[in-house]
């Protein structure tokens, strides 16, 4: 969901970019060697996956896939979001260049916490079941919590945007289902070709794949 220009008050706007440099700081400190690959390939699947989008007032719809690399890269999304929005930015004017950090923090932030979930449901369910619910939780919530920060985003900077906050999260409730199952699907499939990449707090078991 990209928050167009000239709608966000400059507080929102400050404390976003802020935030946004915190988390993108903590991603590059995190990033591990053998994930450079894995980062720049979900930051082009994040790229091409939001450039087809509806109008959903002062904001869009669209594919998100910050649970998919929540899941898989945790905090190393933020850089990933933030380069893959720098440059839809500066080819296609989706967003804008003033809205850069409060859309990185809104979906990187929502890539967190869809890891935190995936890795809290699978560690209570460690089977290969378990893995596929824990993975389209973290999607369903990486899409509901970018929603949700950038309903607040636009409620923080006027009352009046409350209703647009609605039509928001109105518009990206199918999403969060879409962007589920896609989150499931793919790491299952990550799953049973390279078990290692998703780092698992508990080994998957091959056999029940």
């Amino acid at each position: 969901m990209h928050i167009s220009e000239g709608v966000l008050s400059a507080p929102v706007l400050l404390t976003g970019g802020a935030l946004a440099a915190a988390g993108v700081a903590i991603g590059l400190k995190k990033i591990k060697d053998d994930q450079i690959a894995l980062c720049g390939l979900l930051s082009a699947a994040f790229f091409v996956g939001s450039l087809i989008h509806v109008p959903a007032g002062p904001a869009s719809a669209h594919l998100l896939l910050t649970g998919l690399l929540g899941v898989a890269l945790g905090w190393a999304a933020f850089p990933a979001i933030f380069v893959a929005l720098l440059l839809q930015a500066l080819l296609f004017q989706y967003g804008g260049l003033t809205t850069l950090g409060v859309n990185t923090f809104c979906m990187g932030l929502a890539a967190v916490l869809s890891w935190l979930a995936f890795r809290l449901v699978y560690g209570l369910w460690p089977t290969m079941a378990g893995l596929k619910v824990a993975a389209f939780c973290g999607g369903f919530l990486g899409a509901a919590f970018g929603s949700i920060l950038a309903a607040l985003a636009l409620i923080f900077t006027d009352e009046g945007f409350f209703a647009a906050a609605g039509i928001l999260l109105a518009a990206h409730l199918p999403v969060m289902l879409i962007e589920g199952l896609i989150t499931m699907f793919a790491t299952w499939f990550v799953a049973r070709v390279s078990p290692d990449a998703l780092s698992l707090p508990h080994p998957v078991n091959q056999r029940s794949l």
